[in-house]
């Protein structure tokens, strides 16, 4: 059976989602390696890189768990998104 992980929400009123923990893995990777080679990233661009990065390896919806993963990076304060930016920006944190 595949280990899942719950996939935290940044909003502590909305719920985590379970998902496979060896996809949060490879997604997670994506974004950080992105964000480490291009600084802070449109949310749009971000998603469009890591589709590009996984696109003939990944099984599932890309831009989901982009989406997901990315929301629970934030929630661990590994991400973050950049005050007052619109389109919203995201970077590493710290």
């Amino acid at each position: 059976m595949e280990k899942t992980i719950l996939a935290l929400h940044p909003d502590p009123t909305k719920q985590g989602v379970q998902i496979e923990k060896s996809k949060y893995d490879v997604v997670r990777s994506a974004i950080i390696a992105m964000l480490k080679s291009n600084g802070s990233m449109s949310f749009t661009d971000l998603g469009n890189a890591v589709e590009d990065r996984l696109r003939k390896s990944f099984d599932g919806s890309i831009l989901w768990y982009y989406t997901t993963v990315k929301l629970d990076l934030e929630a661990r304060k590994e991400i973050r998104r950049v005050p007052k930016t619109s389109p919203q920006m995201i970077e590493l944190a710290g």
